[in-house]
């Protein structure tokens, strides 16, 4: 597991440096002193996992993750954020974090967080590239075959992902994050809590600040985030780019 750890303050870093050395199964770990370094040094490093502080100048670990994800080619690095303040619990779960750690935390605790990172990579290594083609939905005593590509959208609705597609939108258990791993690159975040199928895509539609709705086919309409604007830009370019 290659290990990113963010965080503006030195002793945090180092403390969770010593912390990973005594755990199983960490094959490397750099460090970050902000977000802005973290993206940078990730686009080289590559990391598995990103251990975020939330609080830090310029760019905030909210931020930061939203940008891994956005920026970075290939499945997104999993993020943990750690942190001394536990009102951002549920900001960092809407950010797909496979998990929250209050500071200072122990061996104890970080060793069942890398268990959980552990499972989730194991995971991701096993789905087929290609990503699944259908996804099988409990409605009441009944079990719908939805197909991947009747999907035009994901949204995150506590612990569901509701599937929006032209013939109504059920809701599977999951999280977004997990899913998306499943379902491959046809699917592209375009809001933290959202992402669309790239090749329904008509139109992204921005504001100045770089929010505003991704636009699809049959006129639904998915919303859109200025962190993840750039990520969706790239990963339409090849489908749009026409030739000579």
């Amino acid at each position: 597991m290659r290990v990113l750890i963010v965080d503006d303050e030195r002793p945090a870093r180092a403390r969770l440096r010593q912390l990973l050395a005594a755990q199983a199964g960490i094959a490397a770990v750099e460090e970050a002193r902000d977000g802005v370094e973290a993206l940078a040094v990730a686009a080289v490093f590559r990391p598995d996992v990103v251990f975020l502080d939330i609080q830090m100048p310029e760019v905030d670990g909210l931020e930061a993750a939203a940008a891994l994800a956005a920026t970075l080619p290939g499945p997104a690095p999993l993020i943990v954020f750690v942190t001394a303040y536990d009102s951002y619990a549920l900001a960092a779960f809407e950010a797909s974090a496979v998990d929250y750690l209050l500071k200072p935390c122990d061996g104890a605790r970080l060793g069942r967080t890398l268990a959980r990172l552990r499972q989730r990579l194991r995971e991701r290594a096993a789905a087929a590239p290609a990503g699944l083609e259908q996804l099988l939905v409990s409605e009441r005593g009944t079990t719908r075959i939805v197909r991947a590509a009747d999907i035009l959208w994901l949204e995150t609705a506590d612990n569901y992902v509701v599937l929006h597609t032209a013939q109504g939108a059920p809701l599977l258990r999951h999280t977004l994050a997990a899913l998306l791993d499943e379902l491959g690159p046809a699917f592209k975040r375009c809001h933290r809590r959202a992402a669309v199928r790239l090749d329904r895509v008509e139109r992204v539609a921005a504001n100045d600040k770089g929010d505003g709705s991704v636009l699809l086919q049959g006129g639904a309409q998915a919303p859109l985030s200025r962190q993840y604007r750039a990520g969706l830009l790239a990963a339409l370019a090849p489908a749009r780019t026409m030739p000579p």
